[in-house]
C-alpha cells in the first residue's frame, strides 16, 4: 500500500445515494428465516437478497397486508 493518496480528481460514487442501509430486523428463524434460505440454495442468491427484493415488490406494487386478531 502506498502511504498518501491523490484523491484531487476523485467523483463521488453515483450509486452512493442507492446503497442498501443495514438494520435489525427479528424473524421467525422456523418459518421465515428457513423459508427463505430454502429459496437461496434454489437460486443460489443470498437470502437476504430475497427478502430486500420480496420487499421492493410490496413497495412499487403498494401493497397493503390484512391484519385481523381473533378474539
Amino acid at each position: 500500500m502506498r502511504n498518501d493518496y491523490d484523491f484531487t480528481n476523485a467523483i463521488k460514487n453515483p450509486y452512493s445515494d442507492r446503497l442498501k442501509k443495514q438494520i435489525t430486523i427479528r424473524l421467525d428463524d422456523n418459518a421465515v428465516i428457513s423459508y427463505f434460505k430454502e429459496m437461496a440454495d434454489q437460486t443460489g442468491m443470498p437470502y437476504q437478497n430475497i427478502i430486500n427484493y420480496y420487499l421492493l415488490d410490496c413497495v412499487k406494487n403498494n401493497k397493503q397486508m390484512k391484519i385481523s386478531f381473533s378474539d
